[in-house]
């Protein structure tokens, strides 16, 4: 596979590799680039077909998704800890699975077991595509995006996340996620997934939700499970103090980051 488009910030500290939500790119993580840089080496991706990364040279299921991220750990000389929001974050569920020797852990933000639990679900997943063909990247994101964040987020923000979406998403890259999504149900392998976890959810997110939030930190072994006081699915974007300090909390027990 091509090699993706990242962003990188920080030149110290352990490896955190950020994955990105379905209508999104690497953009989505500016916070993070800018704040936890000071304690970790940020890297943050455009997924394979999205923003500035090339499109794949084939379909890609969610295992196709996870080996690209397993791959991009391995060339930074990993193993790394792992941050996924919504679709990235089923990336990192499955990256963890397939690859446990490349992830020292994980934070999974405003994510699920996957669409594949849900049969509504999983066939709303799969009418995505068509709907960005027939609507086109602008059009999709400024009917998508304003729902991704809380009904109190700033104007600015509900443009930014609609900006980020319009430049991020085309396909056939967007397909693929999407069938990814559709297909997936990692609910019978959360509970081998050994990395330690933290579960993260807007108190408002209206996508996901913090039920499925819960499932994930009720399966999985190791998990602390914190709700995003006034954040809606993009809780990194909308709160990104009160993210960054437990990601950083976090990184501070399973990294050993000094205080």
């Amino acid at each position: 596979m091509s090699a993706v488009h990242v962003e990188e910030a920080g030149d110290h500290g352990p490896l955190l590799l950020c994955l990105h939500g379905i209508g999104s790119s690497s953009a989505a993580f500016a916070p993070q680039l800018a704040e936890l840089s000071a304690y970790a080496r940020v890297v943050a991706w455009d997924a394979p077909g999205y923003a500035k990364s090339p499109d794949p040279e084939g379909p890609l299921d969610l295992d196709g998704f996870a080996d690209a991220a397993a791959e991009l750990i391995r060339e930074r000389g990993g193993p790394a800890h792992v941050l996924g929001v919504s679709w990235g974050g089923v990336i990192a569920l499955r990256l963890a699975a397939r690859h446990p020797d490349l992830v020292e852990s994980l934070v999974v933000a405003d994510s699920s077991a996957g669409s594949g639990t849900d049969p509504a679900k999983a066939e709303g997943m799969r009418a995505r595509a068509a709907e960005l063909a027939e609507l086109g990247p602008r059009a999709f994101a400024e009917k998508r995006g304003p729902r991704l964040v809380s009904g109190g987020a700033p104007e600015e923000l509900v443009q930014r996340v609609v900006d980020t979406m319009a430049g991020s998403v085309r396909l056939p890259g967007y397909a693929y996620a999407a069938e990814s999504m559709a297909s997936a149900d990692l609910r019978a392998e959360l509970p081998a997934i050994a990395a330690p976890t933290l579960v993260l959810c807007g108190d408002q997110d209206q996508v996901t939700g913090v039920e499925a939030s819960q499932v994930l930190a009720g399966a999985l072994h190791k998990t602390a499970y914190v709700i995003v006081k006034d954040a809606g699915h993009l809780a990194n974007q909308e709160q990104p103090a009160r993210f960054d300090a437990w990601v950083l909390s976090h990184l501070r027990i399973t990294a050993r980051i000094p205080e």
